[in-house]
């Protein structure tokens, strides 16, 4: 009888394991209900604080609207997105403030995110949003909503 109830708690156990990974891994949910804030990019060849020398760039992931929305270190910016799995990919960003911004970050953030292909969250809970295969962008979770 012990041999009968351990497998059968066992298999309850692998079962319940098995469909909580695969539903948190496949629903984006992690992508939610915080903004992230931008410490990393590649690409450019100045330094990232020369870059965003007053404010860094943070996004922001609406599941309703299927938008997202924040500042890209000197304007306000949104843009649709498209979530399947870990793919990921951003739409052209809508209109923007127009303020004038030093540093010159602004466009090098708006340029890499039209090459963002999917994301991941690493074990230290950073989001980095990837090309192909290389992460492109690194960020770390600032305010939960």
């Amino acid at each position: 009888m012990k041999k009968y109830t351990f497998a059968v708690l066992s298999v309850l156990t692998l079962l319940f394991a098995s469909c909580t990974a695969s539903k948190s891994a496949s629903s984006g949910d992690d992508l939610f209900g915080t903004t992230w804030e931008l410490e990393y990019i590649s690409g450019p060849r100045i330094a990232f604080e020369g870059l965003y020398p007053n404010k860094k760039p943070q996004i922001t992931f609406d599941k309703k609207e299927t938008k997202v929305y924040g500042n890209n270190g000197c304007n306000g910016y949104s843009a649709p997105y498209t979530l399947n799995g870990k793919s990921l990919t951003f739409g052209e960003p809508g209109p923007t403030t127009m303020m004038f911004c030093e540093g010159g970050g602004e466009q090098t953030f708006l340029k890499q995110m039209e090459k963002i292909t999917s994301y991941s969250i690493d074990k230290d809970g950073k989001l980095n949003l990837i090309q192909g295969d290389i992460p492109m962008m690194r960020f770390k979770k600032v305010a939960k909503q």
